[in-house]
């Protein structure tokens, strides 16, 4: 795992995250079970890890508690099982932020991978034209953002091996998941191939020319630094990440966006 700067680990017996006594974090993880994404999934019936992955919204350092609180800015992490969920890989279920009512839009999402190695799958629209779609695959210490708007999950792109990630988000998130539910998931089903290798399978209930993938980049146009991790960035600079809050003051950055 990367120093996050936060000191947080992953007991994998209990599924809990144990924090260090100057970092605060919710009393019990919660979970997200195999019931709860079977229906973004090539396969319904398929059978994987009954707990897919373990989320603890809201952890950072108590001296910063106050500031995150005034700035309507949330750190979460999650951890990912490792195995597979029939042919497919561990991943989330796809969805869509809601309008956050800090900025009455959609808001982005900055993610951190801590260890192990994850695919951010993301498409502009949730409808029949998904639009441009992307997998970008990022390994421990790697910085990806997902833009407003956009229909997006997570993938642990590792059978043998668990996934955890750290991620700036809006302090009053919410998930839309209507229009992707009605696809039957996202407009590509990721699955594992003989050799342990993800490959992809358009799902015919979208009308896409094709997914690119592509390495993280960067995100020069946010200042994010490659060589530091995301939460020690916000402590060396306490506006850093106000964008992710205020998206709508920054429109022009998010037209024609490249993950």
């Amino acid at each position: 795992m990367i120093d996050t700067g936060l000191g947080i680990t992953f007991d994998e017996s209990s599924h809990e995250f144990i924090y260090p006594s100057s970092v605060f974090g919710p009393s019990q993880t919660e979970q997200r079970y195999l019931k709860d994404i079977l229906q973004s999934l090539a396969d319904h019936k398929a059978t994987g890890p009954e707990i897919v992955y373990s989320i603890a919204m809201d952890v950072g350092l108590e001296r910063d508690r106050a500031d995150l609180l005034k700035r309507e800015l949330l750190f979460g992490v999650v951890a990912y099982a490792k195995g597979t969920i029939g042919e497919e890989p561990v991943k989330s279920q796809g969805h869509i932020h809601s309008i956050s009512k800090a900025c009455q839009m959609s808001t982005p999402e900055v993610y951190e991978i801590w260890t192990g190695e994850a695919i951010i799958y993301m498409q502009e629209r949730a409808t029949d034209a998904p639009g441009r779609c992307y997998a970008v695959q990022a390994k421990a210490g790697e910085v990806v953002i997902v833009p407003p708007g956009w229909a997006h999950c997570t993938i642990n792109a590792s059978r043998s091996e668990k996934m955890i990630f750290g991620a700036w988000c809006v302090r009053d998130f919410g998930f839309e998941y209507e229009d992707v539910r009605a696809h039957n998931g996202l407009a590509y089903y990721p699955k594992f191939d003989a050799q342990g290798t993800i490959v992809w399978d358009q799902n015919p209930s979208y009308r896409s020319d094709k997914l690119v993938e592509k390495s993280p980049r960067e995100y020069t146009e946010f200042m994010i630094e490659s060589d530091l991790p995301i939460y020690q960035q916000y402590q060396q600079d306490k506006n850093k990440f106000d964008f992710v809050v205020r998206p709508d003051l920054c429109k022009e950055k998010w037209e024609n966006y490249l993950p």
